[in-house]
């Protein structure tokens, strides 16, 4: 149920940590954004192409990450915060529906749909809040909408003539994420405070936990559609198994085997401060290692080209590589002898470009499953992604 403007817009610290219905809805529609950007990585393979699909992969994610931000600070059950989903709902659909365009000459819409977005979900938040008279609140909110308003006059210029100026976009997501990094330095406002980020609870390690779950699916969901419209032989449903076999190690490996992460939280808030910027880079893993499949399914057998070595080897290595860092960065706590097992399959890399994609696949996935299940790994790690409580 949700309530209207009477009730505290804040979310009290011994509230649900349980992520409502409308934010499940929320990580469907993205991750179904993530989907397309792993095939628009199989349409565009080249140095600049992945650089481009990495960019707009960074838009999409931060979306859903501040997005997910504003429910841990603010009760998800209130009325002002539900339209605010709703509206992020409605511009990643924009984002995902523009992304085989952008390059297309419709580069504006993925702009404004980003844009939008963040602009709408700060004055939604500053006018309920100063309804409220809830000051500090209301100048945290300020912060993020000065910022988004500065970066969203580079997206908009980069696009206004409907063909992306590149460097522009990169200019500007380099202002969210170094922005967002700084605390969001606000002229007369300051920054938010360290204390704010040292109050989050257990639900917004949740909400991560939910969204790369969701997210892990498109490994086999891309494949899958994929082989609907092709002939289904015995080659391509190896593939398939491949791909279903990679995705359950790459889920074990995110929650039970990334390290200790008893003591996160302890160190300043840094969980919070450190989750975006390590989970993009696992989502990256993961939109590359959907996009290796795709095109393994395609065609499993002949030689592996050389651009599908980079996906097929380094998307499961970057989802890795991406857990290690949460784990070191919050923890400091890291078994490196474990981490060796990755490079497996760059041990055999002279020679699977002579192999067929299929045997390069099980090679990656013998790599991953040496990586989670050597010996001794269980004294190392603690099952789930989770954020310091308040008081721990």
């Amino acid at each position: 149920m949700s309530t209207g403007g009477t009730a505290a817009l804040v979310r009290r610290p011994d509230g649900s940590t349980r992520a409502t219905l409308l934010e499940l809805l929320f990580d469907v529609v993205f991750v179904a954004a993530l989907a397309l950007t792993s095939t628009l990585l199989t349409e565009h393979l080249s140095w600049s192409g992945g650089a481009k699909v990495l960019l707009m992969l960074t838009a999409i994610w931060w979306t859903w990450s501040v997005t997910a931000t504003t429910t841990e600070f603010y009760d998800p059950q209130q009325r002002p915060i539900q339209y605010i989903l709703m509206i992020a709902m409605v511009g990643s659909v924009g984002m995902a529906a523009s992304l085989p365009m952008v390059t297309d000459g419709h580069a504006l819409i993925f702009a404004v749909a980003y844009v939008g977005t963040h602009v709408l979900r700060g004055i939604i938040l500053i006018t309920s809040l100063q309804r409220q008279r809830h000051r500090v609140a209301t100048i945290r909110a300020a912060r993020f909408l000065f910022w988004f308003l500065v970066s969203g006059v580079f997206w908009v210029a980069g696009a206004v003539t409907g063909e992306v100026n590149w460097p522009l976009w990169v200019i500007a997501i380099a202002i969210d994420l170094l922005s967002a990094a700084a605390r969001y330095p606000t002229p007369r406002l300051g920054r938010v405070p360290i204390d704010q980020y040292e109050r989050t609870t257990g639900h917004l390690g949740e909400r991560y936990q939910q969204f790369v779950i969701l997210a892990l699916g498109d490994i086999i969901l891309v494949p899958t559609m994929r082989v609907s419209r092709t002939d289904l032989d015995g080659v391509r449903v190896t593939s398939l198994f491949c791909a279903f076999a990679v995705m359950l190690l790459m889920w074990q490996v995110y929650v039970f085997r990334a390290g200790e992460l008893l003591e996160a939280g302890a160190r300043a808030g840094r969980p919070a401060r450190v989750a975006p910027y390590t989970h993009l880079v696992m989502l990256a893993g993961v939109v590359g290692t959907a996009a290796a499949f795709d095109l393994v399914v395609s065609q499993p057998t002949g030689t592996t080209p050389a651009r599908w070595l980079l996906l097929i080897i380094g998307g499961p290595i970057l989802f890795v590589i991406g857990r290690a860092l949460f784990t070191l960065l919050v923890s400091t706590k890291l078994p490196w002898w474990r981490m060796g097992c990755l490079a497996l399959p760059l041990l055999v890399l002279p020679w699977v470009g002579h192999w067929p994609p299929v045997l390069v696949t099980l090679a990656v996935a013998v790599a991953l499953a040496a990586h989670v299940l050597l010996p001794g790994a269980a004294r190392e790690t603690t099952p789930g992604l989770r954020f310091r409580q308040p008081g721990d």
